[in-house]
C-alpha cells in the first residue's frame, strides 16, 4: 500500500527556502496579470487620444504625476520581465537548458536583463523628453 501522508508532487511546504525557479515562476504569473490590467491604461489612453485635447491633456496630466510614473515604471518593468522569461521559457519548450547550472543562470540572467532594459527604456523615454 503506498504511502498517503507524502504530497504528489514537492509544493511551497516542503522547501525551507523558496526556489528561484518557484519565484521566477510566480513572478511570470503576477506580472502577466499586471500587464493585463495594464492594458486597461492603454485603452484609457487611446479613448482620450479620441476624445479630443481637452481630456487627453488631463490623461497626460495624471501619468505625468508621481503616482503615474510609478504605474508606468511598474508596467514597465513587469513588461520587460514577462519578455525576457518568455523568451527563457521558449528556449526551455525547445528542450534547452534544464541542467540546474544552465536554469540558475538563464534565472538571474532574466532578472539583470529585466532590470536593465527597464532603466535603458525610462532613460531613452527622459532623453527625447518624456
Amino acid at each position: 500500500m503506498a504511502n498517503t501522508n507524502r504530497p504528489l508532487s514537492p509544493h511551497l511546504q516542503v522547501y525551507d527556502m523558496l526556489q528561484i525557479t518557484a519565484l521566477m515562476s510566480i513572478l511570470h504569473r503576477i506580472t502577466g496579470v499586471f500587464l493585463g490590467l495594464g492594458m486597461l491604461l492603454v485603452i484609457w489612453w487611446l479613448v482620450a487620444l479620441a476624445s479630443g485635447p481637452e481630456y487627453y491633456t488631463y490623461v497626460l496630466g495624471v501619468a505625468g504625476s508621481w503616482i503615474g510614473r510609478l504605474v508606468l515604471f511598474g508596467f514597465t518593468a513587469a513588461l520587460f520581465y514577462h519578455l525576457c522569461n518568455g523568451i527563457r521559457h521558449l528556449f526551455w519548450d525547445a528542450g534547452r537548458g534544464f541542467e540546474i547550472p544552465a536554469v540558475y543562470r538563464s534565472g538571474w540572467t532574466v532578472v539583470i536583463a529585466s532590470l536593465v532594459l527597464t532603466v535603458l527604456a525610462w532613460v531613452a523615454a527622459y532623453a527625447y523628453g518624456g
